[in-house]
């Protein structure tokens, strides 16, 4: 199979099913929800092969496809993958699948809805295998009307309206990515100028930045950092983010905790880190206070909250505060650890919300006051809920544990102090799942709640798919450190080649 365009077919997969629903009548919506299944399934079996086919000894790009397309702008359609990216493609898939069947309940217009969830799936694929700024940037954009739309039509909360939330999210999105933009074209101006002629790609970009100045590297650095900072929600801008979570439906929710985020960790590390390594030292510092700060704020957050989707809305900003930890190490533990944590809290977030989804759909409720018991008439449901939960607080056995071992121990290296009050986390991370795990699922069963069902079918799959990677990933953590290390390994060795030549080592 040499020369086919795996990733590319990838991509194509769900925009694939995505157009064949057109043509489905509205009515049938059982149909509608098979082919989407099908349509995730095709893109999550071709990405485990890419996965598994990736020659980690040699590392670096592969499965690359480049095709000129603007050439006055230097921009091609160049896709590929290396240790980075991968597991950031695997995971959006992996959730995407587990998604369509959190959402097969979904009867309001369920084509225009599965329509634009494979156009959001396409988006965030598209940012993690892009190797072109320009496309890079055109798929960021993909991914905000879907969620906009999705949110205002299919989404839900008491506490804000959903057209506020999803006005609110997009705001904050457009806003992030306009100082992004600014960045982005300054760093092209610069590179034609060093390189004589335009190149989009991040390759050439990368060897560009080493030619830039201190001075300029850190201007654009901050703009990156602010751009894609928001995006991750990195406090102090997080406040978009539980209020879209809540807002938003249950497949919105796992994307957006699972993958949406990422793409801003993703993005520091792959694009700004590399491009302008001199900026991230100068902003290291202060990106690891901000994660401190988000890590400890967020989860004092959580422990405030009584509905279950803003419990584990501010949790995903107190999870991404070690993100930002981690980058701020700037080493390569934390580069491993922030990397592997955003897979890990991916699958834990995502399986999270399909199970809150489906305790709404039940209980009509995500009110803990208001629940109570529920294991008794949900066994299956209450395994899911404890098992995310287990992850969440960081459980040994679990994937989420060696990814925030890792990320302390490249913090402490460099920060001691610092590192300890973000370890202090886990503590009031313990506080406010247990109490939510215990409130809603144990204690007396309630009388109004006798006539609940279990999930069973396809409300299965999300519990089977994400726990299964939940166990695997813990008892088996090679198979995702090795594949990232060999990333990783990379992006640092270019970051100390461009210190030495800046003079700092």
């Amino acid at each position: 199979m040499d020369g086919f365009p795996f990733l590319t077919a990838i991509l194509l997969a769900p925009v694939a099913a995505a157009l064949i629903m057109v043509f489905i009548p509205r009515d049938e919506g059982k149909l509608i929800k098979c082919i989407a299944a099908i349509g995730t399934f095709v893109s999550l079996a071709l990405s485990l092969y890419v996965y598994f086919s990736y020659d980690q000894s040699v590392g670096g790009l592969q499965f690359v496809e480049r095709i000129p397309w603007i050439r006055d702008l230097g921009v091609s359609w160049f896709m590929a993958v290396d240790g980075i990216s991968l597991p950031m493609l695997l995971l959006t898939n992996l959730i995407g699948f587990a998604a369509v069947f959190a959402s097969w309940n979904v009867n309001n217009r369920p084509r225009e809805f599965f329509i634009l969830f494979m156009l959001l799936v396409t988006g965030v694929m598209g940012t993690f295998i892009a190797h072109d700024l320009f496309i890079f940037l055109l798929f960021y954009e993909v991914v905000v009307i879907p969620i906009y739309i999705m949110v205002i039509i299919w989404g839900s909360s008491k506490r804000v309206t959903k057209e506020y939330a999803g006005m609110k999210l997009t705001i904050y999105l457009l806003i992030g990515s306009a100082f992004l933009l600014v960045g982005v074209i300054a760093m092209f101006m610069k590179s034609v100028g060093i390189m004589g002629h335009p190149d989009m790609s991040f390759t050439a970009l990368a060897e560009a930045g080493k030619q830039l100045s201190a001075f300029d590297q850190k201007w654009l650095f901050g703009l990156m950092l602010f751009g894609f900072g928001s995006l991750i929600s990195m406090w102090p801008f997080h406040s978009w983010s539980p209020d879209g979570y809540a807002g938003a439906p249950t497949a919105v929710s796992m994307i957006h905790a699972g993958v949406l985020k990422k793409i801003g960790g993703y993005g520091l590390i792959k694009i700004a880190l590399v491009f302008m390594p001199l900026g991230a030292q100068f902003w290291a510092p202060v990106m690891a206070v901000l994660g401190v700060a988000g890590v400890t704020y967020a989860a004092f957050g959580a422990l405030a909250q009584k509905d279950l989707k803003y419990i584990v809305g501010y949790s995903s900003v107190s999870h991404m505060g070690y993100v930002m930890l981690a980058i701020g190490s700037f080493n390569l533990i934390g580069i491993n650890g922030a990397v592997a944590n955003m897979f890990g809290h991916g699958v834990m977030a995502a399986l999270f919300f399909s199970t809150i989804g489906f305790i709404y759909e039940k209980t009509h409720t995500r009110w803990i006051p208001d629940m109570g018991g529920l294991a008794r008439q949900t066994p299956r449901l209450a395994v899911a809920f404890m098992l995310a939960a287990m992850a969440s607080l960081g459980l040994p056995g679990l994937v989420t544990f060696i990814p925030e071992f890792t990320i302390f121990v490249g913090a402490f290296e460099v920060y001691g102090g610092l590192a300890v009050i973000g370890i202090a986390g886990i503590i009031l991370t313990a506080l406010y799942v247990l109490r939510a795990g215990a409130n809603t699922l144990f204690g007396p069963p309630r009388d109004e709640y006798n006539h609940l069902e279990d999930i069973h079918g396809p409300e299965m799959v999300p519990l089977v798919v994400l726990g299964t990677v939940l166990v695997v990933g813990g008892l088996m953590p090679s198979l995702l450190f090795d594949m990232i290390n060999s990333g990783a390994k990379d992006i640092m060795a270019h970051v100390a080649d461009v210190l030495k030549i800046g003079g700092v080592l």
